[in-house]
């Protein structure tokens, strides 16, 4: 059966949106470079991630979902989605690289009256005076007059069961009015509510805005922790009495660093910084670092030093209970652990085996006998399946960096 739907790119972004649009009975091709991606999730397999599960991708394959490496399939359907991914570039700016190698894939079989979608995370402006032109170079047609061309910020949370792409209300702009009710008809069919922007750059705008909220808070709340140990203050307390107020603040919490795919952009252009963003991004990044001073104090507050510590790291993703390391601060804190000389291993169920630089870290089989073998135990990521109280009875010395463990029963960050 043909598809009416071509995801292009199947990552974080664009695995979750073929499943979102199978699930509402419309039928997707998954196209991909990755040959060998594509052959795992046609064999039903999930991906590394974890965010996925096999029986998903199996639904999914018997529901209309077809992955493939071949770029003919782009010009057999009515609405192509990007969801190509743009990692930070050396100026730290979105790297367009791979969103160009499918804008080009894609205009070389783009057909008259086709909605052609950008979910990938840009700089406000991009789609027009990025995507745009590969589009009308490559295929000899004009957005907006033979083509629908719009932008739709992506919202997943990966892991979140209860925000979904159903059920999480869809930001789409279009370059014309006509542009953004073509999205809307699609997206439509996938989300239960479609916010219209008045255009392409709001919409970009929308996902800019968002990224950055979470990092600026998320940096002020990092500061925070930093001065209530200080202090000798327990922020954990603290945030717990602010959250009971009902109207003016949103609850943020500290951690040994972000993570995530979201990158946030502290420069818009070559003259135009967004000054606190760029403050919260040194505060963020300090925060392997101090991770690092807390650990150092709390081996001399017990006699040790970390040369030569036997040091046990718990949870190395960036997110509970998911594969996925992307952003993970664990590699950083890791490779400095090393560099002070001591001993690194590490736990997490996800994660079978981890390399940082190339070098192979040994993963701890028995979780309750590294930790009390250990000198110090870290945990950075509060995966469902730690027992904290039984962990910080057999830990030498544990620090909890996410607030989890029962007051008094761990250091805290």
């Amino acid at each position: 059966m043909p598809a009416d739907l071509a995801v292009i790119g199947l990552g974080h972004l664009g695995l979750p949106l073929a499943q979102a649009a199978v699930a509402a009975g419309i039928n997707a091709v998954g196209y991909d470079t990755d040959p060998g991606a594509v052959a795992e999730l046609a064999a039903g397999r999930p991906p590394v991630d974890g965010s996925l599960s096999a029986s998903e991708i199996r639904r999914m394959l018997s529901g209309g979902f077809r992955p493939t490496t071949d770029p003919a399939e782009l010009g057999r359907v009515r609405t192509a989605v990007i969801c190509a991914p743009t990692p930070p570039g050396a100026d730290r700016a979105p790297d367009l690289t791979a969103v160009g190698d499918a804008a080009r894939a894609l205009a070389a079989r783009l057909r008259p009256h086709m909605t052609v979608l950008l979910e990938s995370a840009v700089a406000p402006g991009t789609t027009e005076s990025y995507l745009r032109p590969i589009l009308e170079e490559g295929s000899g047609l004009r957005a907006g007059r033979d083509f629908h061309l719009a932008y739709s910020p992506s919202r997943l949370d990966p892991g979140n069961r209860s925000h979904t792409c159903a059920n999480t209300p869809k930001v789409i702009g279009g370059l014309t009015p006509a542009c953004t009710e073509s999205a809307a008809a699609f997206y439509g069919r996938v989300t239960d509510k479609v916010v219209r922007a008045r255009g392409l750059r709001e919409a970009e705008t929308v996902k800019l805005l968002e990224t950055n909220f979470r990092h600026v808070n998320i940096a002020l709340v990092n500061e925070m922790a930093v001065l209530c140990n200080e202090l000798g203050v327990d922020l954990w307390d603290v945030i717990r009495c602010a959250e009971t107020k009902p109207f003016g603040f949103h609850a943020f919490r500290p951690g040994p660093g972000v993570g995530g795919h979201g990158v946030p952009l502290d420069t818009i252009g070559p003259h135009r910084p967004l000054r606190l963003v760029e403050l919260a991004g040194h505060i963020n990044e300090r925060m392997p670092q101090y991770v690092i001073q807390r650990c150092a104090t709390l081996l001399n507050e017990h006699g040790k030093s970390a040369r030569g510590a036997r040091v046990l790291l718990l949870g190395i993703t960036y997110k509970p209970d998911l594969a996925d390391l992307q952003g993970s601060p664990a590699p950083e804190i890791a490779q400095r652990l090393l560099e002070l000389g001591a001993s690194v291993s590490y736990h997490d169920p996800y994660v079978l085996d981890w390399r940082v630089r190339d070098r192979p870290v040994p993963r701890a089989d028995s979780l309750y006998e590294a930790a009390a073998n250990a000198d110090l135990t870290i945990l950075l990521q509060h995966h469902r399946t730690y027992d904290l109280q039984g962990l910080a009875v057999k830990a030498q010395v544990l620090l909890d960096t996410r607030g989890a463990s029962p007051a008094g029963a761990a250091h805290r960050l």
